[in-house]
């Protein structure tokens, strides 16, 4: 059926709404097949990337925490020895 004919037969609005209609359903149908699943792939991806980001700040606190402390060992053992002029 040609455009024209379904417009004079039908009229403008009618023809106007269902082809809003179908490009509501295009939209509806991409985002339910295409979108949703590459959210669900990225979803599991920023999961695992925020695991490993809290995994390395656990590790640069220990480290920290280590430094320090060797730190404050060489500061009391340098404290202990005799200063020599």
């Amino acid at each position: 059926m040609d455009i024209v004919t379904a417009i004079k037969d039908f009229g403008f609005p009618i023809v106007a709404a269902i082809g809003m209609l179908y490009m509501v359903y295009y939209v509806w149908k991409t985002i339910t097949e295409k979108i949703e699943a590459n959210l669900e792939d990225a979803q599991t991806t920023l999961i695992a990337l925020i695991d490993r980001v809290r995994m390395l700040d656990n590790d640069i606190i220990r480290l920290q925490e280590k430094l320090d402390t060797a730190i404050e060992v060489k500061g009391l053992e340098d404290e202990k020895k005799p200063k020599k002029r």
